[in-house]
């Protein structure tokens, strides 16, 4: 018999198997099935227990969204009666969308509710006209949405915003997120190290709020993650750095914006005779308010403070932290869907040089400026005006030729990247869109001029500039749109100013150079603390933090220094006016 043939068994011969263990064998049917009954029953159970609680799920939606309905119903049928006399009832819809945020957390259901109700009470009260002619509520919807899209200003935001998400995403391929953490490390070997070059970055990327957030956050991120830095607390820093520091920057977008307002004031109102004449004016105002603009300073000052344990971490934020420390766990729920990074994380790139890092951040600093300079029609003299969009089209197309000398990109990668960085935007974009159309409604409803109103009549002169930033602070809170504040409120504030009587020349400016610092305080704050403004939307996309929660852990700071701002607003108005 060959070795590897199978050996044919004698009957009988084999393992011997008891009578007792045979018995057992017998069983194991009989548990295999009870086994499978009990796990049938189970999955019955969780089946019906999950039908229940999909059940409790739907009635309880169904129950919040019939109360929302009936006190939409029950306002809407009362502003054609409360409105035309009292005025304030313009703030429902800001009152309601500030309630439902807290109570559910969802900043885009809210958005899109507050905005069904304001434009309900605006169709109702004929208040949305278009060429003399009173639109319906869904005509009105419509071409609120349209308008918006179709404004000149929220396709810059689209532009800008979205190229620069491209120009994150292409700096992150090309390994200069990477090398620049590397170079930060070596010399940030700590945690205060870290948010400190946070914070000095975000001072030296002064030209534009959104260019600096959306740098600064995205760029670091990785390297404070290193360092257990919670994404709230990143978020507070870039966001009490980027706008408060542009504010005080005589050359950036916020500067020639307020100056452009200012003077179109001037010349509307026949304050001055010409054009030439109202700018320099008006420039002179805007540097005089730089020293009264307290909130932007402390803003500046409490970052660095918070760092090292002058100020401490409470509330939200310490919370916050110390998730990030114990459980490693950095973002709150949610975050990767506002995440300019989509919530991916940085990969250890080779041979990554930090000239692909700072390079392109210079050339689009550099050309933001240069595409701005120009010169005035009336003198001849050489203006400036930075040009962000001019600057990020021009740096994409350097980047093109500089990544591909390289051999760090083709030129289909390099595409691919633009549309996913630009896709990255689009949430906190379509966001920004809401809370424009929020504001829309707002406006119709008077808002604005009723605040405007009454914020001047019957104030004395030295309690004005704390007056301006407290009502215009909330305001810009409701409003979510310091620039859209701005453009109503400044104009008005400076009519007012101007033609104060008894005051003489020099004390009409100065009263107007505290009074323009106290709006452009009060739109820093009142974004700081608001859920869907831009700055905490594009703050938060560029961290990586879900913005409701950035704006509830900021919120306690942007408190103490409004309190503080106040306090500066009246011992200068008394000081200068008392």
């Amino acid at each position: 018999m060959k070795q590897n043939e199978p050996q044919e068994l004698e009957p009988g011969a084999g393992p011997e198997v008891s009578e007792e263990s045979s018995d057992s064998y017998s069983d194991i049917p009989s548990i295999i099935v009870d086994q499978a009954d009990q796990i049938s029953a189970t999955q019955e159970y969780a089946a019906e227990n999950f039908d229940i609680r999909g059940k409790k799920f739907r009635l309880k939606n169904m129950a919040r969204y019939l109360i929302v309905a009936v006190i939409f119903t029950i306002i809407t049928l009362l502003t054609p009666i409360v409105l035309p006399v009292f005025p304030l009832w313009s703030i429902i819809p800001a009152i309601f969308l500030l309630v439902y945020i807290f109570l559910t957390k969802q900043v885009f259901e809210s958005l899109t509710l507050g905005i069904v109700l304001g434009f309900l009470m605006v169709s109702i009260s004929q208040l949305y006209l278009v060429e003399e002619e009173s639109l319906g509520f869904f005509d009105a919807v419509n071409y609120s949405l349209i308008s918006n899209m179709a404004n000149e200003d929220t396709v810059w935001l689209f532009i800008v915003c979205g190229l620069m998400g491209s120009f994150v995403a292409l700096i992150e391929k090309a390994g200069g997120v990477y090398a620049f953490g590397a170079w930060v490390a070596k010399r940030a070997k700590t945690r205060k190290s870290t948010l400190l070059w946070t914070w000095i970055l975000g001072l030296i990327i002064f030209v534009d709020d959104y260019l600096n957030s959306l740098t600064v956050g995205s760029c670091m991120a990785p390297l404070t993650d290193k360092h257990k830095v919670s994404r709230e607390y990143l978020s507070y820093v870039v966001d009490s750095t980027a706008a408060p520091d542009t504010t005080l920057i005589p050359v950036s977008t916020w500067a020639v914006f307020i100056v452009g307002l200012f003077a179109s004031a001037l010349v509307d109102f026949e304050l001055v005779n010409t054009g030439a004449a109202a700018k320099q004016q008006a420039w002179n105002v805007f540097l005089m308010s730089i020293p009264f603009n307290f909130y932007a300073w402390l803003c500046l000052l409490m970052v660095p403070l918070t760092i090292f344990g002058v100020i401490p971490l409470f509330g939200k934020m310490k919370k916050a932290e110390k998730r990030a420390k114990e459980t490693g766990v950095l973002a709150p729920p949610g975050s990767e869907k506002i995440d300019i990074r989509a919530g991916e994380a940085l990969t250890e790139q080779k041979n990554a040089k930090v000239r692909n890092f700072f390079i392109p951040i210079l050339i689009l600093i550099v050309t933001t400026i240069l595409f701005g300079l120009g010169s005035d029609p009336d003198t001849g003299k050489i203006t400036l005006e930075p040009n962000l969009q001019y600057g990020i089209i021009f740096t994409l197309g350097f980047m093109f030729i500089f990544y591909l000398v390289q051999g760090l990109l083709d030129a289909d990668e390099f595409f691919t990247l633009v549309i996913k960085g630009f896709k990255n935007m689009l949430m906190p974009l379509v966001m920004v869109v809401l809370a424009y159309m929020f504001a829309d409604g707002l406006e119709k409803l008077g808002f604005m001029e009723y605040v405007a109103t009454a914020v001047t009549g019957n104030v004395p002169i030295w309690l004005l500039p704390a007056i301006i930033f407290l009502v215009f602070g909330f305001t810009e809170f409701i409003m979510g749109l310091s620039w859209g504040m701005y453009a109503i409120a400044i104009p008005v504030i400076a009519t007012i100013t101007l033609r104060w009587p008894g005051l003489e020349t020099n004390q009409i400016f100065l009263l107007s150079s505290m009074s323009i610092a106290a709006v452009v305080s009060a739109g820093v704050w009142g974004s700081h603390i608001c859920f869907y403004s831009d700055a905490t939307i594009l703050s938060s996309s560029a961290a990586g933090c879900d913005n409701y929660e950035h704006a509830t852990s900021q919120l306690p700071y942007g408190l103490i220094a409004a309190v503080a701002s106040l306090v500066a607003f009246i011992i200068a108005g008394f000081a200068f006016f008392g």
